[in-house]
């Protein structure tokens, strides 16, 4: 049979690797917005734990744990209270929209992981649907491809956004920052009254491997 030839010829091997990825790109996604991505527990369940260990040397020792006025919590450093999800989260990025949940300590690396999952399947995507399109100037060739055009478009806006998305997060992990210490640096005590612009950074190599390893 034709399916069988495909098979033999390997033309079959790149359609089920793109929909592994679509597939990959899906799971991640549930996976990074159902998951707890660090959310603080109460002194009662936390216990002493890991929150003297997130200190840095170069910040101010006069620089203490303080109670978050929203759920009463004590706040490690760097986290901070997200009222959409009404809980503080540990190492707070920001509350992406796209997954209707906070990025923060926990789902951070897997959300950097889905970002380039979905980019990839973007870009392939987008070349499938450039590869379909052979341009007439006629109304009659608009008329019929018009669906395909419009996807190719919507593919182009959809890979940039992630593109710089993926960029900037990259950046900021490489320097051991977080979108919401990137943008708020002037309000938040720790960065404002440390010598250091970022006490936390440790060199992009160190930076990169305690991120993702």
């Amino acid at each position: 049979s034709d399916l069988q030839k495909q098979e033999e010829r390997g033309e079959l091997l790149q359609p089920l690797i793109f929909v592994l990825l679509v597939l990959c790109s899906v799971l991640l996604y549930f996976k990074v917005s159902l998951m707890d991505p660090g959310f603080v527990k109460s002194e009662e369940e936390a216990g002493n734990s890991e929150e003297q260990s997130m200190v840095i040397p170069q910040v101010p020792s006069n620089i203490k744990m303080r109670r978050c006025g929203y759920c009463m919590v004590k706040q490690p450093m760097r986290a901070r209270h997200c009222q959409l999800c009404q809980h503080c989260v540990r190492r707070y990025d920001h509350h992406c929209p796209w997954i209707e949940n906070c990025v923060g300590e926990k789902n951070h690396p897997l959300f950097i992981a889905y970002l380039s999952v979905q980019l990839v399947v973007l870009l392939w995507g987008g070349h499938a649907a450039w590869s379909g399109l052979y341009f007439e100037q006629s109304w009659d060739w608009l008329r019929h491809n018009i669906f395909l055009l419009m996807s190719f478009l919507l593919i182009v806006i959809f890979t940039i956004v992630v593109l710089l998305l993926l960029i900037s997060h990259l950046y900021l992990i490489s320097y051991n920052t977080t979108t919401w210490e990137f943008m708020s640096h002037h309000r938040i005590s720790y960065l404002r009254h440390s010598e250091l612009e970022n006490p936390f950074d440790q060199g992009v190599i160190l930076n990169l491997w305690r991120f993702f390893c």
